[in-house]
């Protein structure tokens, strides 16, 4: 299965591994990142919509960061998907030359979308104090959203367990803004 990456082994049994799993490989970062990115360019500019005219300069500066970060995101599948093509590629001549290549792309993609939720944090920070001035989405969400936007924005901060906690908050806040988007519509 692809989600045990051999951590431990050498460079010839991972390049081995990426080989094996290129193509799941590829699909998971077109989900995790391209598809995700394109969803979250639709909900940015939604969310803007709803809010520009009651708070213009704050739903602006949130819709800024928003799509700054689903470009982002959307850039680090793209490196991911294109930089693991290259060191399979790569391995062929070279292994060490190509795991070499891995950890560059890796890091980059990390920095750019994957460990790093800076940008995200922001946004969701930035929507949530709007959403709290104005009243356009439920208070406890945007409470929820202040706390989600600090821990996106001290990622920061190289730990791993704060971009775990963003990433499990981040999928309990869209399903509850997609709820409360949905009941809110229904009246």
């Amino acid at each position: 299965m692809f989600w045990d990456y051999p951590l431990n082994a050498d460079d010839a049994q991972k390049i081995v591994f990426l080989t094996n799993n290129h193509i799941a490989l590829s699909i998971v970062n077109l989900t995790m990142y391209v598809v995700f990115g394109c969803l979250l360019m639709v909900l940015v500019l939604a969310l803007y919509r709803r809010m520009k005219d009651k708070a213009p300069v704050l739903s602006q500066m949130a819709m800024v960061f928003g799509i700054i970060w689903a470009g982002l995101v959307i850039a680090s599948g793209m490196i991911a998907n294109v930089g693991l093509s290259a060191a399979i590629d790569l391995s062929a001549k070279n292994t060490e030359q190509a795991m070499f290549l891995w950890v560059v792309i890796n890091t980059i993609v990390e920095g750019l979308g994957g460990g790093n939720e800076v940008v995200g944090g922001l946004w969701v920070l930035l929507l949530s104090v709007t959403g709290l001035k104005i009243t356009e989405l439920p208070r406890w969400l945007n409470c929820f959203g202040l706390l989600i936007g600090f821990v996106g924005i001290s990622t920061i901060y190289p730990a791993e367990i704060l971009t775990e906690i963003f990433g499990v908050g981040q999928i309990v806040w869209f399903s509850w803004l997609g709820v409360s988007m949905l009941i809110s519509r229904q009246r």
